[in-house]
């Protein structure tokens, strides 16, 4: 069997499992929780560094919003995925998974898929309990905003859990898995974009200028920040990436061709590794 003539029944059951056991474990209420009581507070308190208190508009709530889930959603999604094949390895049942009739792919899949509904569950209940409770205050284009930000956070957040799933079949042990995944959120977190800025000040503008735009596209969190940053005026004076990112380069249709060819992309040198 290829990895074209795939059984979606068997990728159906191998996802629910994992849907069902972060059901079961709590997983998903934990992380609902998490991102309501943290939206709540952004949403009411963004603006307190400019002296105000109180929800003000989509656009500042957003823009707040947009930093939290930079931060949270890809920790969360490492955290999820690290263990996924890995893990089943080190238990023992990865080789009963495997006596069972479907291919390494469909088990992958399904994996991912199920891990993706967890957190995608998560996230979209999460911050739509937030956008319910503002939903007085927001006038009726306020909501097309709003839900291309809680898509694109979903989508985030499937691009680190593809991440995480690729390092879990990499990776020899859980310890080691654990800490690619860290190193993966420090990287493109943190150091990503440090390293960019380093050099354009270090180098006058000299090195990378041109190509700084396409160097962000390497980032799946810069993409996310980039996909929220462009749809919003108000929100676009916050930031300065609008001065070195093009405008032609910040279609959302574009913007989201490259997400997700970031939850692809790892996925399939997952498979190609797990198949070895």
């Amino acid at each position: 069997m290829t990895i074209f003539a795939i059984e979606p029944r068997q990728i159906g059951i191998i996802a629910a499992k994992e849907f069902r056991d972060r059901i079961r474990n709590r997983w998903v209420l934990a992380v609902t929780i998490v991102f309501t009581a943290f939206a709540l507070v952004i949403a009411y308190f963004g603006a307190a560094q400019q002296g105000a208190i109180g929800f003000r508009s989509i656009e500042v709530t957003i823009a707040s919003l947009v930093s939290l889930v930079i931060y949270l959603v890809p920790l969360i999604a490492l955290i999820l995925g690290f263990d996924a094949i890995v893990g089943e390895r080190e238990r023992g049942s990865l080789e009963l998974l495997l006596s069972m009739p479907l291919t390494r792919f469909e088990l992958l899949l399904g994996k991912f898929l199920g891990l993706s509904a967890a957190l995608a569950c998560s996230t979209v209940v999460g911050f739509g309990l937030v956008g319910l409770l503002l939903g007085f205050k927001l006038p009726p284009e306020a909501w097309y905003h709003y839900a291309g930000f809680i898509l694109s956070s979903v989508l985030l957040g499937m691009a680190f859990l593809s991440l995480a799933v690729t390092v879990s079949v990499f990776a020899t042990d859980r310890a080691r898995a654990s800490g690619g995944a860290i190193a993966l959120w420090f990287f493109f977190v943190l150091v990503y974009d440090l390293l960019l800025l380093g050099t354009l000040v270090v180098s006058g503008g000299a090195v990378a200028a041109d190509a700084f735009p396409y160097l962000l596209l390497l980032n799946p969190a810069d993409v996310f920040r980039i996909l929220n940053i462009f749809g919003l005026n108000d929100v676009r004076t916050l930031y300065g990436l609008t001065t070195v990112f093009p405008e032609r380069l910040a279609s959302p249709g574009l913007l989201g061709a490259v997400m997700l060819a970031w939850i692809a992309a790892p996925l399939g040198l997952a498979t190609w590794r797990f198949r070895q």
